[in-house]
Parts: C-alpha cells; sequence; structure tokens
C-alpha cells in the first residue's frame, strides 16, 4: 500500500498528503506548502457559487451562496458551521465546563484575504471577492481559494474487461479537458501461494506497467485481477484538480483469442497520410435488437448467449473501430446509452470526435466521428426522412406525385429512418471541405419502394446541401441501405435514375404500385464495389452497406479487405463469439483528386 501511496503522489499533483496539497498547478506551484485548499465553483450563468473545503477536525464543508449575495453573510455561515464543529469537540467537555464555570467557544473568526494580503471588504458580493489565490482563514486555518479548478464530474471503467482488449474509462470533465488529465493506472497484488485469504485481500494495488495513459490495455498477465484508474483533471495551461479514482466491479477475463477484424488491422496499423481520408461505415448491432428473445431464439440461436450480452460485444467493438485508425466512421444502429458511455468516450480516447442523431419516436440511431487532428466540424443538416418529405419545399415535386398513392405516401410516413449529414473541413487545408452523409433506410425486404422514396429524399437534401449551402462540396454518403446491388435503390443512387416501372415500385404487392420516375443529377459511386456480402446471419446473407462517394472529386486508393469466408462462418454465422454484429465493416482509403 505504501508503494501505491508514493506512486500516487510521483503521479498525481493536487493529491492531498495529510494536511499538505502538493499544488494545484502542478509539481512546481508556488503556494504555500502548509496551506490548505479551499475549492470555489462559480458560473456566470448560475445564480450560486458553491465554497467547499475540509475542517481541521477533517470534516468537509460544502456550501451554495447566492452570487450576489454579500462576503460578510457567506463568511458568517462559514463561522457558524466551523462553530459547530468546535461545540462537538467542546461537547466531551461539557461537564467540567459546567463545573468550571467557562463559558462555551465562541465562534472562529473568518476573513477572506486578497492576494495582497488585504482583508476583503464584507459588502464586496460574492461572484467578485472569491478569486483565484485569495486566501480565507478560518481561525487558525489557512485556505488558498482555487476558483474554478478542472474537476472530475466523471470517472467510471466499463463493466466487463477482457485481456488483450482496451480498457476506455469513461471521463467526464469541468473546467478542463480529458486530453490533458493525468492517468495511473493500478492492478490488484498478487496474493503469494499459501497467504490466508484475509491476509491476501489486504494486498492492495500496485501499479500496472506502461499504465500511464488514458486507455490501458490488459494482458493475459492481468487475468483474474481488477484494475483501478487514479485520475487528476487538468486543463491546457496545466492547472490540476483535484484526483478521483474508480474501481473495475470485476476482474479481467479471458479474451476471445482470433477475431474477424484481427487480419484488416495489418491494413489499418497507421492514421493515413496527407491527402488521404480512411472512411468506414459498419451497422453495430443496436442493444435493443440482440437482446431479445426473438434475437437469441430465432434471429441468431447459433450465437452464443454471453456473445450477444452488451459488455462483451463493446469490447469487441472498441477495439474493432480502434485499430482501424479511421479519419472518419459512420455507424448505424447506435444505441444513445452506447454512444454516450460507451463508444462515444472509447472513441475520443483515441481522437475521434463524436456526433449522434436518434431515430424518431427511437432509443437508437445514427454516429458519425471524425479525427479531430484531420477535421473539424463546419455544421450539421441532420433531417428525418419523412418529416422532410412532409414539410420542406426542396421535396414539393416528389410529394406532389406521391400524393397519387397515399397507402404508399402513408408507410413513408410511419417509417422512423433519418439522415445524418456533417460538413467537415480539413484542418490542413481550409479549401478542402467534404459533405459525409450517413443514413439507415428502411429494413423489410418488401419495402423496395420505400427505400426508393427515402434515397430520393435524402439524395435532393445532400444535393441542396453541397450545391446550395456549400457549393462544390464532395460527398461521402455511408449506410445500411438495406438493398442488395440488384434493387432499384442501388441502380438509383449509382446510376442517377428509376424508370416508373421498376419492379421495387410494386415491391409490396398490398397497394397499388407507384409510377415514379426519380433522376438526381450527383456522380455516386460504390468506393468498395459490390462485395458478395455485409451481412451474414443463419438465414441470409447479401450487400446491405456501402460507402458512396463523389466520383467528380474522390477516388479510391485502396479497399480493405473483408474477412474471409472462413472467419466469417468460424462460429456458422453472425455476430459471434469473435464478431460483434451481423454486419461487416467496409473500409476504404479515399483520395482527393
Amino acid at each position: 500500500m505504501r508503494r501505491l501511496l508514493w506512486g500516487a503522489r510521483r503521479a498525481l499533483p493536487g493529491l492531498k498528503t495529510g494536511t499538505q496539497w502538493l499544488g494545484s498547478r502542478g509539481p512546481h506551484s508556488t503556494a504555500s506548502p502548509a496551506m490548505e485548499r479551499a475549492v470555489v465553483r462559480c458560473v456566470p450563468a448560475e445564480p450560486k457559487l458553491s465554497v467547499s473545503f475540509v475542517l481541521g477536525d477533517g470534516s468537509a464543508r460544502h456550501m451554495q451562496r447566492d452570487q450576489a449575495e454579500p462576503l460578510g453573510r457567506a463568511l458568517a455561515r462559514i463561522a457558524n458551521n466551523a462553530g459547530k464543529g468546535n461545540a462537538k469537540a467542546a461537547k466531551k467537555s461539557k461537564k467540567a465546563r459546567a463545573e468550571s464555570g467557562a463559558p462555551p467557544p465562541p465562534l472562529p473568526t473568518v476573513c477572506l484575504f486578497s492576494q495582497d494580503g488585504q482583508a476583503v471588504a464584507e459588502d464586496v458580493p460574492n461572484a467578485e471577492a472569491w478569486q483565484d489565490g485569495t486566501v480565507l482563514q478560518v481561525g487558525e486555518t489557512r485556505y488558498r481559494v482555487e476558483r474554478n479548478p478542472p474537476a472530475l464530474t466523471e470517472l467510471q471503467l466499463p463493466r466487463s474487461l477482457l485481456a488483450g482488449f482496451p480498457v476506455c474509462p469513461k471521463v467526464r470533465t469541468e473546467f478542463g479537458s480529458p486530453a490533458h488529465c493525468l492517468f495511473r493506472w493500478y492492478q490488484e497484488q498478487k496474493a503469494e501461494p499459501g497467504v490466508a485469504a484475509a491476509a491476501a485481500a489486504a494486498t492492495g494495488w500496485v501499479e500496472a506497467p506502461g499504465g500511464t495513459e488514458r486507455v490501458f490495455t490488459p494482458s493475459n498477465a492481468h487475468i483474474g485481477l481488477r484494475l483501478k484508474l487514479i485520475c487528476t483533471p487538468a486543463n491546457e495551461l496545466r492547472r490540476y484538480g483535484l484526483a478521483r479514482e474508480a474501481e473495475s466491479g470485476g476482474p479481467v477475463e479471458a479474451g476471445p483469442g482470433a477475431c474477424t477484424f484481427d487480419a484488416r488491422h495489418l491494413y489499418t496499423k497507421k492514421v493515413t497520410g496527407p491527402g488521404l481520408i480512411r472512411t468506414v461505415t459498419y451497422n453495430i448491432l443496436a442493444d435493443i435488437y440482440a437482446q431479445t428473445e426473438l434475437s437469441r431464439t430465432v434471429l441468431y440461436p447459433y450465437c452464443a448467449p454471453y456473445s450477444l450480452e452488451l459488455d462483451y460485444r463493446q469490447n469487441l467493438l472498441k477495439k474493432e473501430l480502434a485499430g482501424y485508425s479511421a479519419d472518419i466512421i459512420c455507424l448505424q444502429e447506435v444505441d444513445k446509452s452506447v454512444f454516450t458511455d460507451s463508444l462515444g468516450p472509447a472513441l475520443d480516447a483515441f481522437g475521434l470526435e463524436g456526433l449522434f442523431r436518434i431515430k424518431e419516436k427511437q432509443h437508437e440511431g445514427l454516429a458519425t466521428f471524425y479525427r479531430r487532428d484531420r477535421f473539424s466540424l463546419l455544421s450539421q443538416h441532420d433531417i428525418a426522412l419523412n418529416q422532410a418529405l412532409l414539410e420542406d419545399p426542396l421535396h414539393k415535386e416528389l410529394r406532389d406525385q406521391l400524393a397519387l398513392y397515399p397507402d404508399v405516401q402513408e408507410k413513408v410516413q410511419q417509417r422512423s429512418s433519418v439522415l445524418q449529414v456533417s460538413v467537415l473541413q480539413s484542418t490542413s487545408d481550409p479549401s478542402r471541405k467534404v459533405c459525409v452523409a450517413n443514413t439507415h433506410l428502411y429494413w423489410h425486404p418488401k419495402g423496395g419502394n420505400i427505400r426508393l422514396i427515402q434515397a430520393a429524399v435524402a439524395l435532393s437534401h445532400i444535393r441542396h446541401i453541397t450545391h446550395n449551402v456549400y457549393p462544390a462540396t464532395p460527398i461521402i454518403f455511408c449506410g445500411d441501405f438495406n438493398s442488395t446491388p440488384s434493387t432499384g435503390m442501388y441502380s438509383f443512387v449509382s446510376n442517377g435514375s428509376v424508370a416508373e416501372d421498376h419492379e421495387d415500385w410494386g415491391s409490396n404487392g398490398e397497394e397499388k404500385p407507384c409510377r415514379i420516375s426519380l433522376t438526381h443529377p450527383l456522380r455516386l459511386k460504390s468506393a468498395c464495389g459490390e462485395p458478395a456480402y455485409t451481412n451474414y446471419v443463419g438465414g441470409f446473407h447479401g450487400c446491405l452497406d456501402y460507402i458512396f462517394i463523389d466520383e467528380s472529386a474522390l477516388e479510391v486508393e485502396q479497399v480493405i479487405p473483408l474477412p474471409s469466408h472462413e472467419e466469417v462462418t468460424t462460429h456458422q454465422a453472425l455476430p459471434s463469439v469473435s464478431h460483434p454484429s451481423d454486419h461487416i465493416a467496409l473500409i476504404c482509403d479515399l483520395k482527393w483528386k
């Protein structure tokens, strides 16, 4: 345990040791080494500020005061609180005081001093009085005031840990950034053979070798051991806040061995060079669909139940996505909680910024990630396809045509599909922009007519963004289109038109067939061609996912090979213990023309 504390002291500025703080501004702080710390949180948009400190008896005090309140009232409240602590301490000697006739102990003197040593006037408003570097004195104890230091608002480890798979903590900060925080990982100390259980439980923690980064990948040596993370919040000015720790709920478990994406990672070890854009599209299988009786017994009966669990699949997904070293990732079927609590924080640790758009009246949606040192976000133009068709003047012609087929129109309006559109700008060459679109079209096998309408709305919207809002901006259109290369939807997107007599207009067979001719002027092609399949389940396999690119401005440098058929079918079909989804990611490196 002593070794743990010494390591923490070396690694974590701001960690309290006895009554001494190792400088909130780092190892070279000029603050008085004997001075305690009072933390003030004051945000202009909020009516109150908070003051937190620890009294000499070890009791913590946390006060909320109006920002406009005079300082004198806050100091009086501090004196009263400190006096209560003194009163409790003196209560034990009440009988002795009664016998001697001594009065109760007086309230301590409380004052706030400016950085130049002058007492701050008591009529000064709290928001103005509690400045960084001022000194609060409570009786004989002095506190250095730190206003809005970096703080951790959340620190959490994943529930499932697998050897060989990255552990990405969820880190949320205030007045700081996870990118500037300090991290130190620890592992449970192995008990020596023959040591009693009680003694083994008290052996504590030791530093994990190489555990000083935000992401830690446990090895087989960690199997059976729990992990602990101590994180110190910080900002770009190397100002440090109070460290917090998080322990894993369970031990590291053995990984599944070889995964379907391992061989693909050999092609994507490094981030692409200048002028290239590595792009990924992937339907990751939403947990709300994987965790159903239908999924376990009908859709994926061949899949081991534990490998359908969210925590298990998230381990595989994080490793798979991180290993692609992508510049742009478009995901479909992303649970909102997965984006917020798992994938978002994990990919952020690997340098990717995430955007999320939930489906209408659903718990899952789309996520687009971009590498923040390659791109910056200019704007977002997300739409719900049914709402845009109904309300946007851009689609009036299509809306009027569809009015002749009310049954089809109603079915289109019932669908919850959305289109996520993000316009990104190159950080190295601001003249280069790219419009990244992401969608997941209607799933039903007999819904080809619905998908044609959805694709028409999506393409009209994308064209508006790339021709009117940001003229001459190249397009990368990713998604699960639920359409094989033989369908009208695929032909429409890649060829620019679909005839009114195409068989997909009557694909349902129940309502009156549409007779609509659709066209668009965009020059789009499938960057990864037409793979034999991107979805492989027990009862179906086919190509449903695509990365469509603007061939007038972009060209394909390389397509990362898909897993071999033997790898995909090792466990019969997908998902499996070695693959987290029923779809396969498409990956390609694109080049500006």
